[in-house]
């Protein structure tokens, strides 16, 4: 069953309409953006008074949303607001006006709202268990610090990149002496909350500033992988970004791959902020939520509507996913991850006990997605796995962790392996790339074990001597097209064994 969800949010830079789909088991899926740099900080007074260009800025957007979520017959609309209108001494006025001139009834978030729902979106899109998180706005910065997945901190400063170029920039682009003034005044801000010093974790950030740092980032390094959920940084990586784009004019920031021409002005003080967050907490990485306040709140409604866990496992509900949405037989999953379980079993124990827990947590989510390229093309299945896995956003897996996937699962042999980690060669070791060799023949193997979808072999023994391997496989039918591919197949294990397989296959009845 499948049922749409809008969202507005209603920011002090941005107001943004997004449509998601809610499909069973799948989650949201986004089917329609509509972004809007309204830029409502700007509307706020010295009396801290929206007035009355801001106000008919607002509205006006809410009506052109309204004639998107009228198309879509959206019965269920979610319309948030964030800083510049909660700090607004006008906003019961600014609520009211909305209730009359639009379809929606505008909330206004409270500073613990806006941070629970940052903080709520991480956890149901990452398996961090432990980190700090930033939300810089338009005109508020929102900081959380959570531990096993339970927000323990938090706290919102009435602050953001917008209000911090409005504050202490002149022009567009901040000068040396700007930036330093900026990078000061946030420093000594950060610094009044004592559960933020020397923490010692992850930062993970969110919002579209954290965002364009990414992909900035990305650019520059010509990053070979799509995506940006769960991108990490070193905060050397964030002072690269910084030094290379400081000399950059306005101009030339606004035409900058990777920069949203609408943040070309606020990319710095930004930048400063994070800078700043990562001295205070000594952070060792910086880390990108595409999913934030927005996703947080369906989560929430979400969550009340079904009674289901809070912080569910995020890994095992994307894996659900992608085998709803690649239509994968999950009674063929079992057996070939029992299949591959009791070969890497009897491997570990008796030839290879280097191999880990972690190798086999691989193995087994291989399994589920082995090949799944097949339901694109099956004569080019590998190659369709492998992108597909190595360039789709996959919640609580890193990018490393899903390039180790992709290469698991669309193993072919050992040729089409090397084509396929040829850009990524640095990032992993060659005994990491043996292991991953190692795992990609089994999962081969272990298909080829169970050729004609009938759970044939029910029980491994494996012998091992010096010279050679001999695999006993007790079947419970007939095994002669398991025999026949396996007998094709086990040349690769073979290969990264460097030993001979015997393949002994018995037909036992019960």
């Amino acid at each position: 069953m499948k049922m749409k969800h809008g969202m507005i949010d209603i920011g002090s830079n941005t107001m943004r309409l997004v449509i998601y789909e809610n499909r069973e088991r799948k989650g949201f899926k986004q089917i329609e953006n509509l972004k809007v740099v309204a830029r409502l900080r700007n509307y706020l007074d010295n009396d801290s008074l929206l007035n009355e260009e801001g106000i008919h800025v607002l509205l006006q957007t809410l009506q052109t949303f309204q004639i998107i979520t009228r198309h879509h017959e959206l019965t269920h609309v979610s319309c948030v607001a964030t800083a510049t209108v909660r700090q607004a001494k006008n906003k019961e006025y600014i609520v009211q006006l909305v209730k009359e001139n639009t379809d929606f009834s505008m909330k206004i978030l409270s500073e613990y709202e806006e941070a629970f729902y940052g903080f709520f979106a991480v956890t149901n899109s990452t398996s961090i268990e432990e980190a700090v998180t930033i939300d810089i706005g338009g005109g508020s910065t929102e900081l959380t610090y959570f531990r096993n997945r339970e927000l323990v901190e938090y706290h919102s400063f009435p602050f953001g990149a917008l209000s911090l170029r409005l504050q202490y920039v002149k022009d567009h682009v901040p000068t040396n002496e700007e930036r330093g003034k900026i990078r000061d005044f946030v420093r000594s801000e950060f610094q009044t909350l004592s559960w933020l010093k020397k923490r010692y974790v992850p930062i993970v950030a969110i919002g579209g500033s954290a965002r364009n740092l990414v992909q900035l980032h990305q650019s520059f390094i010509q990053y070979p992988l799509a995506g940006v959920h769960q991108y990490k940084m070193a905060p050397r990586d964030i002072a690269q970004v910084k030094t290379i784009i400081t000399p950059y004019s306005y101009a030339e920031l606004q035409k900058l791959e990777g920069l949203s021409k609408d943040r070309a002005d606020t990319i710095m003080p930004a930048i400063e902020v994070f800078q700043a967050l990562c001295e205070v907490v000594n952070a060792p990485s910086f880390i990108l939520s595409r999913k934030g306040l927005r996703e947080g709140v369906l989560y929430k409604e979400a969550h009340e509507q079904s009674q289901g866990t809070m912080y569910p496992d995020v890994v095992e509900r994307s894996f659900q996913e992608l085998v709803d949405d690649f239509e994968i037989n999950p009674i063929y999953v079992q057996q070939v991850t029992r299949t591959a379980t009791m070969l890497f079993q009897h491997l570990r124990v008796n030839a290879l006990p280097t191999l880990t827990d972690d190798d086999l947590e691989l193995l087994r989510k291989g399994a589920q997605v082995f090949h799944l390229g097949e339901y694109i093309d099956s004569e080019s299945s590998s190659q369709h796995t492998f992108y597909l896995l190595a360039n789709r956003t996959i919640d609580g897996l890193t990018h490393l962790e899903r390039l180790k996937l992709a290469l698991v699962a669309s193993y072919k042999g050992k040729s089409t392996f090397r084509q396929y980690i040829e850009p990524f060669r640095e990032w992993i070791s060659k005994e990491e790339q043996r292991k991953l060799l190692l795992v990609g023949a089994l999962l081969k193997l272990a298909t080829s074990l169970n050729a004609t979808k009938r759970n044939v072999v029910t029980h491994i023994e494996v012998k091992i001597t010096d010279t050679m391997l001999t695999f006993t496989l007790v079947c419970n039918g007939n095994y002669k097209a398991e025999e026949y591919q396996a007998e094709k197949q086990k040349k690769h294990l073979e290969k990264v064994l460097k030993k001979p397989i015997a393949l002994n296959f018995k037909y036992i009845t019960n």
